[in-house]
């Protein structure tokens, strides 16, 4: 079961949380937690990543906090899980760091090479603006590009 990291949950979250709320420079890592329910340490360390890896900007002082480094339309949900967990594989095979000692007699790399550059695409295709727009009742789920999401 392809399943994202609980950063990468937290990750799409915040982003999300920055978008909808344009009006205010900067948000803290607290003020996202709040909004969420979720731990602020682990949100603080997510959103430093983030930072590292030019998604957001970052702002200290009093008024301090995060915000987006591009518009939301232009953040992909894919480089937010890329920045975060690293590259998206399904199979260890696909990410041909040592070959396998099955490739001669392989029947699935390739296919499931495809099914990976087809949850790729449909991860860049989706932006953070687009899951910003899209507020469900809380705990009722919703089909977007194709992928079943629960709002939270």
């Amino acid at each position: 079961m392809l399943k994202l990291t609980k950063k990468a949950d937290y990750g799409l979250m915040a982003l999300k949380y920055l978008a909808e709320h344009p009006e205010t420079p900067a948000l803290s890592a607290k003020d996202v937690a709040d909004a969420y329910g979720i731990p602020a340490q682990l949100l603080a360390k997510v959103l430093q990543r983030l930072t590292k890896t030019g998604l957001l900007r970052s702002h200290a002082g009093m008024n301090g906090g995060y915000e987006l480094a591009r518009d939301a339309r232009q953040i992909s949900a894919f480089e937010v899980i890329h920045a975060i967990d690293g590259p998206l594989f399904i199979t260890s095979c696909t990410k041909g760091t040592k070959p396998c000692e099955l490739t001669p007699s392989c029947t699935i790399k390739e296919p499931l090479a495809r099914v990976n550059e087809t949850i790729a695409g449909v991860l860049k295709s989706i932006s953070i603006q687009d899951l910003a727009e899209h507020e469900h009742p809380t705990g009722r789920s919703r089909e977007t590009h194709g992928l079943v999401v629960l709002t939270l």
